[in-house]
């Protein structure tokens, strides 16, 4: 994948572990600081305080490879562009690596390799 070299990917490789312990893609996304964190307690939510929950090397991972895959690709920058139609460029780029971190979820379940048609589609 452009963006991912070697030292991102074992980054990823080592900071994921065995993929076979989060039995979901949210899980994973959550584990990855992909997504906003919540601090709960039976029930109650406390605000955002919980907003350090996770990993943050994959969190760094994931937003450094997203910068990287954007260079000199014009079709991601197009999907960029599409992305800041419906929110703020920073969003759409914690958009855009929760969408990289989601694909590389199912490579690694699936074992398949990265497609960046489907990646980009839609």
């Amino acid at each position: 994948m452009n963006g991912i070299g070697r030292i991102l990917a074992l980054t990823i490789i080592y900071e994921i572990g065995d993929i076979n312990r989060f039995p979901s893609v949210q899980k994973f996304a959550s584990y990855a600081r992909l997504v906003k964190c919540k601090a709960q307690s039976a029930g109650k939510t406390y605000g955002t305080s919980g907003n350090k929950i996770g990993n943050a090397h994959l969190k760094w991972a994931f937003s450094e490879a997203i910068t990287l895959h954007l260079r000199g690709n014009p079709r991601a920058q197009e999907y960029l562009k599409k992305l800041q139609r419906r929110m703020s460029k920073a969003k759409a780029l914690s958009a855009f690596a929760h969408k990289l971190g989601r694909c590389i979820f199912y490579m690694l379940k699936n074992e398949k390799i990265f497609d960046e048609n489907k990646f980009l589609k839609g």
